[in-house]
């Protein structure tokens, strides 16, 4: 997972850059079209990542010697998770942001509300339905995927209304969503090599893992 979407976290990296550049300058426009361009972005690679992870889930796991008997459990969660990178993508561009302007502690009360309902929805969907439905063997992994990306929805929700109600020059308005190309430019100047950095150690972490899998499951 981290292999695929460290990419676009490298990308969020290069909107904090932009956006913190155009606010200390106090170049509201600047900062009107950072923002507007992240959120965008966000969506965009959201969207794009659905896609590459869905499809890819499969090959990539059997390249790292996941074993048979746990294979379609791995590429079941896999799938699900990715189904909300675009909920993941807009936490991470808009806590950018908020970071970008000094707001420090909104991102994190929102991740720690985040984390706190992705532990409870863990609890209530392995262990609640295995005892309501113990023939469904699958809903403890789908379970758990599902109430990552529930969580995660939660947080972008939050951030997303907390931009659109702010004031100034970092408010969202999404009728200006759009992308503004010397913004977006400099942000994947920053962003790429951030992003390759993040993909460089999480290539090292899927070798190490795909020597753990050739041991077995168990």
């Amino acid at each position: 997972i981290n292999l695929i979407i460290n990419l676009f976290i490298g990308i969020s990296v290069g909107a904090n850059v932009v956006v913190a550049r155009f606010y200390g300058a106090r170049d509201v426009d600047g900062v009107h079209e950072a923002v507007h361009t992240s959120i965008l972005t966000a969506i965009i690679g959201g969207i794009i990542l659905i896609f590459v992870g869905v499809l890819l889930a499969k090959p990539l796991l059997e390249l790292m010697g996941t074993p048979e008997d746990v294979i379609n459990l791995s590429v079941l969660y896999m799938r699900i998770y990715f189904v909300g990178m675009p909920a993941f993508m807009l936490y991470n561009f808009g806590a950018a942001i908020l970071r970008a302007i000094g707001d420090t502690k909104r991102p994190l009360y929102f991740l720690t509300l985040s984390g706190v309902v992705n532990v409870v929805l863990n609890l209530f969907f392995v262990i609640v339905f295995i005892v309501v439905a113990f023939c469904l063997r699958q809903l403890g992994v789908a379970g758990v995927a599902l109430a990552t990306i529930i969580s995660q929805a939660i947080s972008a929700v939050l951030i997303v209304l907390c931009l659109i109600k702010m004031e100034g020059p970092c408010h969202l308005d999404l009728k200006h969503l759009q992308f503004h190309g010397k913004t977006l430019a400099a942000m994947l100047r920053i962003g790429l090599p951030a992003g390759l950095q993040g993909a460089v150690f999480s290539i090292s972490n899927v070798l190490i893992q795909s020597s753990v899998n050739s041991f077995g499951s168990l």
